[in-house]
């Protein structure tokens, strides 16, 4: 397929993760979007609900039931948690591949599923079958899978920092601390009084920490990477900005024999949408905005046994829309980078 455009189509156009992805895919070389669902706008031009496509996207919003998603060669699935289990099985089945955006398909145990998302899975069947999506870890099982788990904006930017230290097997996999921060936008377009302005603005607090959703999925990536159960306490933020992801990692080192400079630089050298700054900088989220890269540095303090990995990312592109077009280029043969291969937006 590597020679012919692609038709896309879009489930859920109408969030922030979805005008992210149009946004994107209107300027790939290789993709073209012919199919934007969304029940409540069906018969409006998505360009109308989102002026910034204006003269990029023309393409009216349609039902998700009119027949046209089958006619995609993929299909991306931009909805709340449990929307695409329901459509999937049916896609599938037509040949279509499949991207969900969502937590659908990124657990593989069906009752811990269950308990961290408060419903039934409705085809825990493919939950094997789903290939997690992050190219850094499953690049091979994802260019063979037609259903693709597109991985947390969280855990993305967690799993990317730790896994050369826990690959290398140089930190105790048993006690390891992520501390993270997001802007508003990860919270969705919908009106909640969290990331309401008045509430959000000059202001700065954690939640979730008795347990956020994302704690089992970025477990269950790290173990895999570990080869060993790992222990993890995941705190996450809001801070009062639109976009970014910063999380700061820390994990006690069991082995100083490994520079650990030129481990991250080794493990990460063919990565496109890696970059490993030089040791003791700080990354800053403002150094990724609008861009599909994650930047990472490596801190020790005096005297103390503690590796600090600093990792940030843009929570709608790598933590999102971009990683999900990553691995649609995976998937369908196209350059990893068609589309994606652009700087961040300063200031």
């Amino acid at each position: 397929m590597s020679d012919k455009k692609a038709s896309i189509g879009v489930v859920g156009g109408t969030g922030y993760t979805g005008v992210e992805l149009l946004r994107l895919l209107a300027i790939h070389p290789n993709a073209e979007v012919v199919a934007v669902t969304s029940r409540s706008e069906k018969g409006k031009k998505v360009s109308d609900l989102f002026a910034n496509l204006r003269g990029h996207v023309d393409v009216e919003f349609s039902d998700p039931d009119d027949g046209a998603l089958k006619n995609c060669d993929l299909v991306f699935f931009a909805t709340p948690n449990g929307v695409a289990m329901q459509s999937v099985p049916e896609l599938l089945a037509a040949g279509v591949r499949v991207i969900d955006l969502a937590a659908d398909f990124r657990i593989k145990d069906e009752k811990v599923w269950s308990t961290w998302y408060g419903q039934q899975h409705a085809c825990p069947e493919l939950l094997d079958r789903a290939v997690y999506g992050l190219p850094e870890l499953n690049r091979e099982l994802i260019a063979s899978s037609p259903l693709v788990a597109n991985p947390g904006c969280y855990p993305t930017a967690v799993q990317i920092g730790l896994l050369p230290l826990l690959e290398a097997g140089v930190v105790d996999a048993r006690r390891i601390i992520a501390d993270a921060k997001s802007g508003v936008s990860g919270a969705g377009r919908q009106a909640k009084v969290d990331s309401l302005f008045a509430e959000a603005a000059e202001s700065f607090k954690a939640y979730g920490a008795s347990g956020h959703r994302h704690l089992p999925e970025i477990k269950q990536g790290l173990t895999q990477a570990a080869g060993e159960a790992v222990g993890l306490t995941f705190v996450p933020h809001l801070v009062p900005m639109v976009r970014g992801i910063e999380a700061t990692l820390y994990a006690d080192l069991v082995s100083h024999d490994q520079d650990l400079q030129s481990l991250f630089e080794k493990r990460y050298q063919n990565e496109p949408f890696v970059d490993v700054l030089p040791a003791g900088e700080h990354p800053a989220t403002r150094s990724v905005k609008g861009s599909n890269m994650c930047r990472l540095a490596l801190h020790r303090q005096p005297d103390s046994n503690v590796v600090i990995v600093t990792s940030v990312i843009d929570n709608l592109v790598k933590g999102a829309a971009g990683q999900a077009i990553q691995n649609m280029n995976i998937m369908l043969g196209y350059a990893e980078t068609a589309g994606l291969n652009f700087p961040a937006v300063l200031p």
